[in-house]
């Protein structure tokens, strides 16, 4: 028997409101000129700085060209420097290498071993039949 009634709603505030919702404001006619100006102005800025871009972009390729060429070159002497170390790695490995003195000390000098005999090739002798 305590239970909370509906409350009726009251039909005067229901007719204002809808009466409030119903009525627009008109718009202004100089906003549409101002939304076609601020995008006019915008394109044309952009327009500028997409302009601007390709310019600097284009003054800036040859020197990327060069650069590119440069590098190239300049790995391609990379490659040979790496190949005239890597033979002299060998070289120097070989020259220390105990085993191998006597060989390099006759490659360097005219010197021979004593107990090695030194073989002299020559041209056989033809008989001359006359």
């Amino acid at each position: 028997m305590n239970a909370i009634r509906a409350s009726k709603p009251n039909l005067q505030n229901l007719e204002h409101r809808r009466k409030v919702t119903r009525t627009k404001r008109p718009q202004p006619r100089h906003t549409q000129g101002a939304i076609v100006g601020e995008t006019t102005a915008k394109l044309i800025v952009n327009i500028m700085l997409c302009v601007a871009a390709f310019t600097g972009l284009s003054k800036l390729w040859p020197y990327h060209s060069s650069q590119q060429t440069k590098l190239r070159e300049v790995r391609e002497e990379v490659k040979l420097t790496e190949k005239r170390v890597k033979h002299l790695k060998e070289d120097f490995s070989r020259f220390f290498d105990p085993k191998q003195a006597k060989s390099v000390m006759q490659e360097q000098s005219y010197r021979v071993d004593p107990a090695q005999r030194q073989v002299v090739w020559q041209e056989p002798e033809i008989a001359d039949e006359y």
